[in-house]
């Protein structure tokens, strides 16, 4: 159920008509959306009515019972995977001892990634060991893969639920003692695929109150909705499909400078699917009566790496921060603890995204990146203390190397080896002109440094974001290697194109404040006014909607 679809018009209204008709009685109406979000999950894979009413009008029930089963085939898993969780929850928070609190800690840490490596890494790990074993000591092994598909929204509450547990055996929140808001906190639709990734602080205390709507609380949220679908349809499946799309499928038909404005592209489609979608999320939770917090916050306009992880996908970046930089150690073991640490996150964040070696190549970039980036950071602020941390860079840099290396020289292609060189290699020398420029101009250095910067770093975040499109190392190899034949003529990158690119990193680069007034400005309008502006909106969806509706990138993941 698509939030770009008309289906989920219905349901999210209808929803929204019978969740406020129970708000005196909460618990009755927790229960509604419980049952709601399970349907929802459900529509991710029913088989439509068609079967239904053909099985059911079959003498054997048997064919009924199939296609039922087949429609809720993953809400099982859903709700046994929250209700582990929900009672281990329970118990770490009644037991005092160390020793079976931290077991109770290893067994849900077990079974929320024993469930992501069954549904989501078996076939990936059997793909390679198979081949390591041919590869390595002529050993044809048998076959060992398995027939599972990856559930839909799976890493997501996978990691709600999760960072729920470690909250408790914190003592950072108390356990949830109602079983019906610990079931709703994690199921909650409007989150439930795609995020954002909710922690238990921000939701489940929500949940133990009555709500209320307020004309602001409304009119934000159906400006959040308005807005997101925009960013969605029109802008991104809009550069999707009329150039991205086709220059990924054959990057080897198109010149230099169209290949990199598929990825420039792809990197604003990507941007502008998932925070659309974040947008529509939390617009819904909204209407709802529950208040998300935001999960994008103009990362183009980052100048450097760290500053862009901050602003993108907020809620996985602080998650990773709070449950795997933070526990590995952070920065409190010395530098190469620190880089390394970085550089362990962001590989478990590239993985996470998928089962493939583009995503595991992927986080290793983006890890060994964002450690220069630390180092030179901290080179700017104390030159004695930076000179004293390089030891621990450079030690990274061999870790990353003796991790990566082995991965490109079996699986990669000759132009994503020419890329690391380049990135590496090129984002060293911009960070260090940089770093020198601004201590030798000072502030008159800041406005056209920091221009400098957004660009190299929008460039950067384009090359490597590539890597979630291609289809393999070999494919993504292909495109950074057609950027090396500098081919400048564009017969196929059309100006509507650009114009979209365009107009999409200007509204990222516009002050925050230009956004505000005019969700401020929406709030305050009287209600047809309000209509009038959703109309439009809803005119521009239909003139870019494609015949079928385009599926949101991150659901993939």
């Amino acid at each position: 159920m698509l939030f770009n679809t008309v289906t989920y018009a219905y349901f999210f209204v209808t929803v929204f008509v019978v969740s406020w008709a129970l708000s005196p009685w909460r618990r009755l109406r927790l229960g509604f959306l419980l049952v709601s979000s399970y349907v929802f999950y459900a529509g991710w894979t029913f088989v439509g009515w068609e079967r239904l009413l053909d099985a059911w009008a079959q003498p054997d029930k048997a064919e009924l019972w199939a296609a039922v089963l087949e429609s809720i085939k993953y809400v099982p898993l859903l709700f046994v995977a929250t209700s582990i969780d929900y009672y281990l929850g329970v118990a770490l928070d009644r037991i005092e001892k160390p020793g079976p609190r931290k077991l109770m800690l290893v067994g849900t840490v077990a079974v929320n990634v024993g469930i992501l490596i069954f549904f989501k890494y078996w076939n990936w790990g059997a793909d390679t060991f198979i081949w390591a074993a041919k590869q390595f000591f002529a050993v044809e092994l048998p076959d060992i893969h398995m027939r599972v598909e990856l559930p839909i929204g799976i890493s997501f509450f996978c990691f709600m639920s999760l960072s729920y547990v470690v909250d408790v055996y914190r003592r950072d929140i108390p356990a949830c003692r109602s079983y019906l808001n610990y079931l709703t906190y994690i199921s909650f639709f409007p989150h439930l695929v795609a995020g954002p990734i909710i922690r238990g602080r921000d939701l489940l205390p929500h949940l133990e109150r009555k709500t209320h709507l307020t004309a602001k609380t409304g009119g934000e949220g159906m400006f959040l909705i308005a807005s997101g679908l925009f960013k969605k349809v029109v802008i991104g499946d809009f550069i999707a499909v009329n150039f991205v799309d086709r220059v990924f499928a054959e990057p080897t038909s198109y010149s230099s400078v169209e290949v990199l404005a598929a990825m420039y592209g792809y990197a604003v489609q990507v941007y502008c699917d998932f925070a659309g979608y974040s947008d529509v999320a939390i617009g819904s939770a909204l209407l709802i009566g529950y208040r998300f917090k935001i999960n994008f916050d103009a990362p183009f306009k980052s100048p450097n790496i760290v500053e862009f992880w901050r602003r993108w996908h907020i809620s996985l970046s602080s998650w990773l921060r709070d449950y795997v930089y933070i526990p590995l150690g952070g920065s409190r073991h010395g530098a190469f603890r620190k880089y390394l640490n970085v550089f362990l996150t962001m590989l478990i964040c590239g993985i996470w995204h998928g089962a493939a070696w583009t995503y595991y190549v992927f986080g290793a970039i983006q890890g060994l990146t964002l450690s220069i980036t630390h180092w030179f950071q901290e080179l700017r602020k104390d030159r004695e203390g930076g000179l004293a941390s390089l030891g621990g860079l450079v030690g990274l840099v061999v870790v990353t190397i003796a991790i990566v290396a082995p991965v490109l020289h079996f699986f990669g292609h000759p132009g994503i080896k020419i890329l690391l060189f380049l990135l590496v290699g090129g984002g060293a020398l911009v960070a260090a002109i940089v770093t020198t420029a601004e201590k030798a101009f000072g502030d008159e250095a800041k406005v056209p440094l920091r221009i400098f910067c957004v660009a190299v770093n929008f460039t950067f975040v384009g090359l490597t974001f590539a890597m979630f499109r291609a289809a393999s190392l070999d494919k993504v190899g292909a495109m950074y290697e057609r950027l090396a034949t500098f081919t400048t003529y564009m017969p196929n990158l059309h100006p509507k194109v650009v114009a979209m690119i365009l107009f999409a990193l200007v509204l990222q680069w516009a002050p925050r404040n230009l956004y505000d007034k005019a969700r401020e400005t929406f709030i305050r309008v009287p209600a047809p006014v309000q209509a009038a502006c959703l109309f439009l909106v809803a005119l521009a969806l239909r003139e870019a909607a494609t015949a079928d509706a385009v599926p949101f990138v991150y659901f993939q993941f």
